[in-house]
């Protein structure tokens, strides 16, 4: 089972809002158990991957409780104007972190110049910490969501205008 089905099988089970499903093969044992409401502190430090692991827990918030959407700040300029911008998407659902360590710096801030490969974030699924990079060169304009906040897969991130 690759990530992208593992991914595909988080978001089914927080939809269909059973409390604990499991799945096991001849490799793997995996296990999902939701939460309603209820969040736990993540360190920030990067695990090592297994190939197959033994036994894996994942805690998804349920879709009884969908995370608030960030509140969207006073548009700076009319929203004609955002149709210029290219935007930087969640590759999957996890957790949103701006810097790669609590004492450090964020990856970037608005008006940062960002070249294609660079890390603009980390995205914590699973208990690993994927570093999540651009795609595309340009400036950041606009942060869409806050810092240690759950994202789904393919929801906006960043604007950036293109350079």
């Amino acid at each position: 089972m690759d990530l992208k089905e593992i991914q595909n099988l988080i978001k089914f089970v927080a939809r269909s809002g059973a409390s604990e499903v499991s799945l096991e093969t001849e490799d793997f044992k995996i296990t999902i158990k939701t939460h309603s409401g209820v969040t736990y502190p993540v360190e920030s430090v990067p695990v090592v991957a297994h190939a197959a692991p033994v036994h894996q827990v994942v805690e998804v918030p349920s879709a009884a409780s969908p995370a608030a959407p960030a509140e969207p700040a006073k548009p700076a300029a009319p929203a004609a104007d955002e149709s210029k911008y290219l935007t930087i998407k969640s590759p999957m659902i996890g957790t949103f972190y701006r810097r790669p360590a609590p004492d450090k710096p964020p990856f970037v801030e608005v008006g940062s110049e960002i070249k294609k490969g660079q890390v603009v974030c980390i995205i914590e699924a699973m208990k690993l910490f994927n570093e999540i990079e651009s795609e595309i060169d340009g400036r950041i304009v606009k942060v869409l969501v806050d810092d240690q906040k759950p994202v789904e897969y393919d929801q906006p991130l960043f604007l950036v205008e293109p350079l």
